[in-house]
């Protein structure tokens, strides 16, 4: 009787213990807050997603995103925007702060936001659709992606009653607008110096959600939360760039060619295969051309070669070209915010080059360097003659005595010589002049 009710005492307990803490819950209402910095692209999907799920989850009034975009990939954008549409919580886009934009899928996703909202001094706009696999797009098909991409955005701005043809000359023709503009075309609902006066300006306003639900904002007194990535997805978001995947790429290759012309280092190689994989998932999320990556592994393997062949620099040259030529058509006909600095190009190619320089100098030295070791290390050594070579006989090396044949007829004790070939136990030698 005891156990049961001890259980029954824990059951309440529990029970009280979750009711209060749903009360305090709603005795403190939040909005949180996310921030977008940068090119759209898969890792922030994940961000957003994740952001939105714990608003539903966590009851909060709303969400913000707070964006500075220059665009990025079409799916990327496409995927942000249903997670949008299909919130449970209203969605503010607040493109701030003063000096950011939305550019390009930034324009998608503003609008899909329940609630449009830009700071001072920005802009939004320029959102003709580009490839984003690398590729120039065939004028048959532009066509076919432009209607498309001007249908998608007319009903995500009608979905919210925002100006439908402003919007589709911001794809047609690559309209953009400033903040007090946008205002006045009903591309926006408000303008807002900070996050604070937009929050008491959301206050009162009626958000329909995608279930039809009319939703009326209450935020007087209501906390920040702010949202920020993980540590692991601020990682990925970092190398998910053009230039740092770049890079990755050129000290992948670097460190693995390194490690395998000085076996043993170890570090070379661990860093160069790390850097490997990295640039492999970076290469993965970006609208890459993968003919370039192959014309940067071509360098490598054409510098590689010049050291196991003598060209005298024609496998170099090969090389420095179709690493420049790689480097350049890396993300070839992609959106300008995936194209790499052409000061990275030339720095890294000009730091391979010099390693590389090193490597063949180093090689070559090797190489004319007399051997240490072994019985090739005998020849050029003298050596005194103990027997007469006529032409065979005994000279004294090294504390040994060896059998000698001479090259140059009789030669008589005494006499020194010098070793010009070895067979087996068989010295051949030559009169020193």
């Amino acid at each position: 009787m005891k156990i049961i009710t001890r259980t029954l005492l824990i059951i309440i307990g529990l029970l009280l213990a979750t009711s209060i803490a749903a009360n305090v819950r709603a005795a403190n209402p939040r909005i949180d807050v996310i921030t977008v910095k940068g090119t759209i692209n898969p890792v922030l999907v994940d961000y957003i997603k994740r952001g939105i799920d714990q608003a539903e989850e966590g009851n909060a009034l709303a969400i913000i995103i707070q964006m500075d975009t220059p665009g990025g990939l079409d799916t990327s954008m496409r995927d942000i925007v249903q997670d949008i549409v299909n919130s449970r919580v209203p969605v503010v886009v607040y493109v701030s702060p003063s000096g950011a934009r939305a550019a390009s899928a930034g324009v998608f996703i503003t609008m899909a936001a329940h609630i449009a909202v830009m700071a001072p001094n920005t802009a939004i706009g320029a959102a003709h659709p580009v490839s984003g696999s690398g590729e120039d797009i065939p004028e048959t098909m532009e066509e076919k992606v432009v209607n498309d991409a001007a249908a998608y955005i007319r009903s995500i701005a009608e979905a919210h009653g925002r100006n439908m043809e402003w919007a589709e000359k911001a794809v047609r023709e690559s309209v953009s607008a400033t903040e007090q503009e946008a205002l006045e075309l009903n591309i926006i609902d408000m303008v807002a110096p900070d996050l604070n006066t937009l929050i008491i300006r959301l206050d009162g306003r009626k958000v329909t959600m995608l279930d039809g639900r009319e939703v009326t904002l209450q935020t007087q007194g209501v906390a920040i939360h702010q949202n920020e990535m993980k540590l692991i997805e601020d990682f990925l978001y970092t190398i998910a760039d053009p230039n740092i995947a770049y890079l990755l790429l050129s000290l992948a290759s670097l460190g693995i060619m390194v490690e395998i012309f000085n076996p043993g280092l170890i570090f070379p190689g661990v860093v160069g295969g790390i850097s490997l994989l990295l640039a492999f998932y970076s290469l993965g999320v970006l609208p890459v051309n993968w003919a370039g990556v192959l014309l940067i592994i071509l360098a490598f393997i054409l510098f590689i070669a010049e050291l196991l062949t003598t060209t005298f620099g024609l496998f170099t040259t090969g090389g420095v070209i179709s690493l420049v030529i790689g480097s350049l058509i890396l993300f070839q006909g992609a959106s300008p915010v995936f194209r790499i600095d052409p000061w990275l190009i030339a720095g890294v190619t000009i730091v391979i080059t010099a390693v590389f320089a090193f490597i063949i100098n180093r090689a070559i030295s090797a190489h004319r360097r007399q051997a240490k070791t072994g019985r090739e290390e005998l020849i050029g050594k003298k050596a005194i003659v103990k027997a007469a070579l006529d032409p065979e006989g005994t000279v004294f090396l090294k504390g040994e005595l060896w059998t000698a044949v001479s090259d140059q007829g009789r030669v008589e004790p005494g006499e020194e010589v010098i070793i010009t070939r070895v067979d087996g136990l068989i010295l051949y030698v030559t009169k020193k002049e």
